[in-house]
């Protein structure tokens, strides 16, 4: 008897073993068909991300190496072909890069355009008659003038440059339509930024300063130089001031 309840308990230690081994190896498949699913999914966003900026999967998996290193740690926002093309091993490919930049950029800011006019003609509908952005106490008149003659100001937000320039232009009376860089078209960010840099609302309601969403207007006239930028329209072309 005591022989048999032995055997008995052998026999349901190995079995206990075998389902602990079983356990261990399903949970080990279990890990490795999840590891295999994120590896897979992984590879199709940058296939995907690779094509969308023009450019095959050798050329992702270096623009990925370089943004670990030094040029990642600086700018870590950095879109694939600016990185491409500053570490761009030939003048070929720095060409290359810059060629697919101007290609992709141009599409952007066409896009951005075509949702621009869209917002505009829905907001005449919707809202004829109303502004799009006033500050306190104030009823501007919404977009600028182009091709008036009058000077634009394209600004944006956290640059004491640019508070510094529209104060210098506000103190000499200037008029000027200002235009805001990454707005979001959210009319409070401008009223914001316009309270804090100083605009008068008084010259606001006389429209010799208008405030605007820029909605890919910057961009659009593709001139050097980084914000505060001053432009006015000569002869049909747009030169800084």
């Amino acid at each position: 008897m005591g022989m048999r309840c032995g055997l008995l308990v052998a026999l349901l230690a190995t079995i206990g073993t075998a389902g602990w081994a079983q356990q261990q190896e399903d949970v080990r498949d279990s890990r490795n068909i999840a590891s295999q699913a994120r590896a897979s999914t992984e590879a199709l966003l940058d296939e995907r991300s690779a094509r969308d900026w023009g450019l095959n999967g050798e050329e992702w998996t270096r623009y990925r190496r370089i943004m670990q290193g030094p040029l990642g740690i600086h700018s870590p926002n950095l879109d694939p072909l600016t990185a491409l093309g500053i570490e761009a091993r030939s003048e070929e490919e720095r060409r290359r890069y810059a060629e697919l930049q101007v290609r992709v950029e141009a599409r952007r800011v066409e896009k951005m355009l075509a949702y621009q006019r869209a917002y505009d003609a829905a907001w005449q509908r919707l809202f004829p008659g109303q502004p799009r952005v006033s500050l306190p106490g104030a009823k501007a008149q919404g977009a600028g003038n182009t091709g008036s003659g009058r000077l634009a100001v394209f600004v944006k937000a956290e640059c004491p440059a640019c508070d510094q320039r529209v104060r210098q232009m506000q103190a000499a009376g200037l008029v000027f339509d200002l235009y805001m860089v990454g707005s979001r078209q959210d009319d409070a960010r401008i009223r914001q930024w316009a309270t804090r840099a100083g605009i008068d609302p008084a010259r606001v309601r006389a429209r010799t300063i208008t405030l605007n969403h820029d909605a890919g207007r910057w961009l659009s006239l593709g001139l050097p130089g980084d914000l505060p930028a001053v432009v006015r329209e000569v002869n049909g072309q747009w030169q800084r001031q």
